[in-house]
């Protein structure tokens, strides 16, 4: 390896130790009583806490259910797709939805929405966007998806 190789290797790291920097910073700035609301949700759930999302918000979500669980919080990643193949069936109505998006209108979480309200259960939503066709439900914005987002240059494809 050359030193030049070596000295880009070096500024592309320290680029993306800035952009998580700013992100950061940005993500102290803003944080608000969505994120709140978002951890008291959570905290409340007498049952499971139920993470969703396609594509990289899925990804995303598979951690975050992970995450929960290692650390006490009962809770398991349901895939979208799969839902209407029998695995609404795992969610029961002392449970929370945390359902993540980017566009806030992936057409698979749009369409297990219904039953989660009918179901009775609490929807949380994790977006890009303050205002998107889930707005209407009780849900929750916060901003750590966005923090999360900020590290795939090609979000918009999930």
């Amino acid at each position: 390896m050359t030193d030049t190789t070596k000295a880009q290797i070096l500024d592309l790291a320290r680029k993306a130790i800035n952009t998580e920097m700013l992100a950061l910073k940005h993500m102290k700035e803003t944080l608000g009583d969505n994120f709140a609301d978002a951890v008291e949700l959570i905290l409340a759930c007498s049952g499971k806490c139920i993470v969703t999302g396609m594509g990289k918000s899925g990804l995303v979500g598979r951690k975050i259910a992970a995450t929960l669980a290692s650390t006490g919080t009962p809770s398991f990643f349901l895939h979208p797709g799969e839902a209407f193949h029998g695995d609404l069936g795992m969610i029961s109505k002392d449970d929370v939805v945390l359902a993540l998006s980017y566009s806030g209108e992936t057409d698979e979480i749009l369409k297990i929405v219904p039953f989660i309200h009918s179901n009775g259960n609490k929807l949380g939503r994790l977006t890009t966007f303050m205002v998107d066709i889930l707005s209407g439900v009780p849900s929750i914005v916060a901003a750590l998806f966005i923090y999360c987002l900020l590290y795939t240059s090609d979000a918009a494809d999930e």
